[in-house]
């Protein structure tokens, strides 16, 4: 039940928050505030329902050192969608024409700092991590990636496989940041940073929700195999690729800072093997 709480707590701030970011849509500004303000009541529901459900402080969202974790999980995604545009660049598939729309890059910091926020709260801080306590972390990873690859699928321009080259890249990837820090920051960060760059920065689609009025005019074009067609450029093999080399990092730190949860049955086996010896 505190799976579903909790996650019904985060899909309403969220939900209410879309609204009102929706009704000041055509104001960079006020877009701007209404989305940081959604996040920030997200951060702080989640903390006071997983008190009220778990009995427990909410570590995993604590004050305590969450600029820096933001900023560094920020730079990672950034430089992550920053490598992804090199290559299609170098390729000839992307290109600036001039460029684009200040206020438009002003508003996409909102809306993008609420989406990445619900989106952790949700499928890391609530989905994966209660799963985790049960199947273990492998499991946990693998069912919320799928998930999450699915939660896409009904975007305007969605294709199977732009859902699966999401599951892959950004579902397990950002499941094993959280695994590594055992904390939200960081992969609210990198969702962040990863969006932002896309959208804000170098215009381009964001998962198949179409066009977007970054800081720069570009333009993506090309073999769809390559590109991302109209997925974007998330659907491309480079992102696929840059996603999966990230997910081996965080999981090799998760290894060595002993992170990583067997599944439960297992665990208790084992357990049991070495109570009888």
């Amino acid at each position: 039940m505190r799976l579903v709480v909790q996650l019904a707590a985060v899909v309403a701030v969220a939900f209410l928050g879309g609204l009102v970011t929706g009704a000041v849509e055509g104001s960079a500004p006020a877009t701007l505030v209404a989305g940081v303000g959604t996040a920030v009541v997200l951060v702080l529901g989640y903390a006071l329902v997983v008190r009220w459900t778990e009995r427990r402080a909410p570590e995993e969202v604590a004050a305590r050192g969450a600029a820096g974790a933001l900023a560094r999980g920020l730079l990672v995604g950034a430089g992550m969608f920053g490598t992804v545009v090199l290559c299609l660049a170098s390729l000839g598939y992307y290109r600036v024409d001039g460029m684009g729309s200040v206020a438009g890059a002003v508003a996409l910091v909102g809306f993008m700092a609420a989406a990445a926020t619900w989106e952790e709260l949700a499928f890391r801080g609530v989905l994966f991590r209660i799963v985790e306590e049960r199947l273990g972390t492998w499991w946990a990873m693998g069912l919320t990636a799928v998930a999450f690859g699915l939660m896409h699928l009904p975007n305007p321009d969605a294709s199977l496989w732009g859902a699966t080259a999401i599951a892959i890249e950004a579902g397990g990837m950002l499941a094993a940041a959280y695994v590594a820090t055992r904390n939200l920051w960081v992969p609210i960060g990198v969702h962040f940073g990863w969006n932002y760059a896309a959208a804000g920065i170098f215009g381009t689609v964001v998962s198949g929700t179409g066009a977007n009025q970054g800081l720069l005019d570009g333009v993506t074009s090309g073999p769809a195999l390559l590109t991302g067609g109209a997925f974007g450029p998330e659907a491309s093999p480079f992102a696929v690729l840059s996603g999966l080399l990230l997910t081996v990092a965080f999981l090799w730190l998760a290894h060595r800072r002993g992170n990583l949860i067997p599944r439960k049955g297992r665990a208790a086996a084992a357990e049991s093997v070495t109570v009888a010896r």
